[in-house]
């Protein structure tokens, strides 16, 4: 197979290493194949780097351009069905390339530490995290049983975890996100690797606890140990890499220092990387909403009311110790067609408890959700059931919502048959909302797990708006997409908003893709609102302090 990308002359090799420390990773003409059912694939093709202690290298690019498969390749999980082949593949110095499992298990957290991007999924959910930290000590024989409970104390506490007696006597599921992944660190780090691997270790972190990780991660380069930073966030990167290697379908396309990477691109694709960068792109044009169709030839049109009013709401659940926890407090919002209400905060802010209240999932203890001017919530879903389609939701995981059994046609002719559509109607129906979020005809025969995430996603508003709605709440609906995709789901929801005449909740914890898409923000902490108005105002003059602070934290490029 021909390598058909272009790449900026020296890419190969160019960047890398420095005179920091001696080298710990050396990699050069990598290649790794994959035996598929459809034939052979090639994820990986001639990648070479150098990476010295002390120094970071990022890998960034789109999803499936071999980024993962990568680094991986210096861990020894590649995963089965596969072949790796170089011309050299030296880790800490050692000659990897005849490696075979037992070998691999002597590299693995000690000379080369792991830390992924799901932490829940990482730490056993079974047991307390300081036990977890205790095995990775014991199995790389890194400290005797009586220094164990002191070491595993020192480690939280280099990785900034508060409170480590207590932490560690926690499981992952009593940790926030911030502290889940901090303790992962901390695990990662036992065996004392030289070289880390943080295989996108803030994608969908809030701002400011994106921030520590990534304050700690350049704590661990400026002391010594090589840090592989695999990310779709230029922004992230930016804070802490080095130098970058833009990777596009298996192949290195440019490879420099960060700040010539970021400033002065020469490949046409790292370009466009850049200028897909939630921040970068100028905002939507603010619009008042849709223009009102006059009732006759003299009528002056009018500005149109909110759609959607909640009140006063409030909801608190029972915390499993006692006591209760208010989620969401006094929070008071209007959402008018044509525009877009974001609404930003941590994990554990209220912002996906306001959004089920506003979607009639939950039952308020107090105040009242009005659709246009008539009672929504509270009340028994029966008396919401003939409007239910008026307000749909845009979930963060396409691929939970969407049933993997079934082919597109099916899902979308499902939501088209809710909303009252002849069974004859459905087909032209179905091929309809494909081409309103841009998909061919075509992707109504594949099932969800065939399609890409932008594909998904596209899919998911498709079946969202099969019900004519006047109401779109998004929850998360471009976290877990790289950047390319998330500036065209951006754009696709923001024409159909402005086509439709849609009135938008827009929920995320990345405050650029606020900034980007909302007319109007709302600010939320502790299921309180601190503070609200228009996007541009809020994000250049905050009157809160926490607001201030949460917008400092925010990663830029």
């Amino acid at each position: 197979m021909t390598d058909a990308i272009e790449t900026v002359p020296g890419a190969a090799g160019s960047g890398g290493a420095g005179p920091e420390g001696p080298l710990v990773a050396d990699v050069a003409g990598l290649r790794v194949r994959f035996d598929t059912p459809g034939g052979a694939v090639e994820a990986v093709r001639g990648v070479s780097f150098r990476l010295a202690a002390g120094r970071s290298l990022a890998l960034v690019g789109e999803s499936g351009s071999g980024k993962s498969v990568t680094a991986r390749s210096l861990l020894g999980l590649v995963g089965g069905r596969s072949e790796v082949r170089a011309e050299r593949l030296e880790v800490g110095g050692t000659d990897v390339r005849r490696y075979g499992e037992r070998e691999w298990r002597a590299v693995r957290g000690v000379d080369v530490g792991l830390v992924s991007q799901d932490a829940l999924v990482s730490l056993d959910p079974l047991r307390p995290v300081g036990r977890e930290i205790a095995e990775s000590l014991t199995a790389h024989r890194r400290a005797s049983r009586e220094e164990v409970g002191a070491r595993v104390l020192e480690l939280l506490t280099t990785v900034g975890v508060p409170e480590p007696e207590q932490r560690a006597r926690q499981r992952p599921y009593e940790l926030s996100g911030g502290l889940r992944q901090r303790a992962l660190i901390a695990s990662a780090l036992a065996g004392g690797p030289r070289l880390l691997i943080a295989d996108e270790p803030t994608t969908a972190l809030d701002a400011t606890v994106q921030a520590r990780v990534l304050a700690l991660l350049r704590e661990l380069r400026d002391a010594g140990t090589a840090v592989l930073l695999i990310s779709h966030d230029l922004a992230a990167v930016a804070q802490v890499a080095d130098d970058i290697a833009v990777m596009r379908e298996g192949v290195v396309v440019e490879q420099a220092p960060a700040e010539r990477i970021l400033t002065a691109p020469e490949h046409p694709y790292t370009r466009a990387l850049l200028d897909a960068v939630p921040g970068r792109r100028p905002p939507r044009a603010r619009r008042a909403g849709p223009d009102p169709a006059p009732a006759g030839k003299d009528a002056e049109p009018r500005e149109p009311g909110p759609v959607l009013e909640a009140t006063g709401l409030r909801l608190r659940y029972r915390r499993p110790g006692g006591g209760w926890r208010e989620a969401v407090h006094d929070v008071s919002l209007a959402l008018t067609p044509g525009r877009t209400l974001g609404v930003v905060g941590e994990s554990g802010s209220g912002k996906s408890t306001l959004a089920r209240l506003v979607l009639g999932l939950e039952q308020p203890d107090a105040g009242t959700v009005l659709l246009d001017g008539a009672a929504w919530s509270p009340g028994p879903e029966r008396a919401r059931r003939q409007r239910r389609r008026l307000v749909q939701l845009v979930d963060q995981d396409p691929l939970s919502a969407l049933d993997p059994r079934y082919p597109v046609r099916r899902l979308l002719g499902e939501a088209l048959a809710a909303a009252g559509v002849a069974r004859a109607d459905r087909p032209a129906g179905c091929a309809e909302l494909l081409e309103m979020v841009g998909l061919a005809p075509e992707h109504l025969r594949r099932r969800p797990w065939e399609l890409s995430g932008g594909q998904r996603q596209r899919v998911a508003i498709a079946r969202a708006l099969a019900t004519r709605p006047r109401v779109l709440v998004c929850d998360e609906p471009v976290s877990a997409l790289d950047v390319s995709l998330q500036a065209q789901v951006l754009d696709l929801l923001g024409s159909l908003r402005d086509r439709l005449g849609l009135a938008v909740l827009f929920i995320s914890h990345d405050l650029a893709v606020i900034r980007e898409i909302a007319d109007e923000v709302m600010v939320m902490r502790d299921g309180r609102v601190l503070e609200s108005g228009p996007v541009e105002r809020v994000f250049a003059d905050p009157v809160d302090p926490w607001t201030r602070e949460l917008i400092a934290a925010a990663p830029a490029l």
